[in-house]
């Protein structure tokens, strides 16, 4: 019985095996691997995909403060963070109005959080988002509109 057991292990991770690579040489990343590199790399985009998370992120840690869950906004302005890190990774010449905010409205908002001060959290919520405006200007992007959050996106509550 155990010979059987081998076996039918063994056929299985087989076929996933050649399952796993059917999908790898699937239909879309085609070409050499220079050209495979391209393909995924243009997948993870510019900074505009960093920003969707921190997009994000920033109503979470909004909600969070307001809740009083400081461990899940900690969490959530340490993965704010990382998105930026992140995004420039994949475009480096976002880095000197990033500076600003990894080095300055990122500090900041932590040490406000560590506070587990709800007012003292939305005095520095509106200077957080102050930075982003900020941020955005010096890049020159379109004009976005940053406000607090007014509605939930998440069902994550406290």
């Amino acid at each position: 019985m155990k010979w059987l057991i081998y076996i039918l292990t063994a056929l299985l991770f087989t076929s996933c095996g050649e399952k796993q690579q059917q999908i790898v040489e699937g239909n879309w990343i085609k070409g050499t691997e220079q050209e495979k590199l391209e393909i995924v790399e243009n997948q993870f985009r510019g900074f505009d995909m960093a920003m969707v998370e921190t997009g994000y992120r920033y109503q979470e840690l909004y909600w969070a403060g307001q809740d009083e869950n400081w461990e899940y906004a900690d969490y959530q302005i340490e993965k704010i963070r990382k998105a930026i890190e992140n995004g420039l990774k994949r475009r480096p010449k976002r880095a000197k109005s990033a500076e600003h905010f990894l080095t300055v409205a990122i500090p900041e908002m932590e040490k406000a959080l560590e506070k587990r001060d709800t007012l003292v959290f939305n005095k520095n919520f509106q200077i957080f988002t102050n930075n982003c405006i900020s941020c955005h200007a010096m890049e020159k992007v379109p004009s976005f509109t940053i406000k607090k959050p007014l509605y939930r996106q998440s069902p994550i509550r406290k």
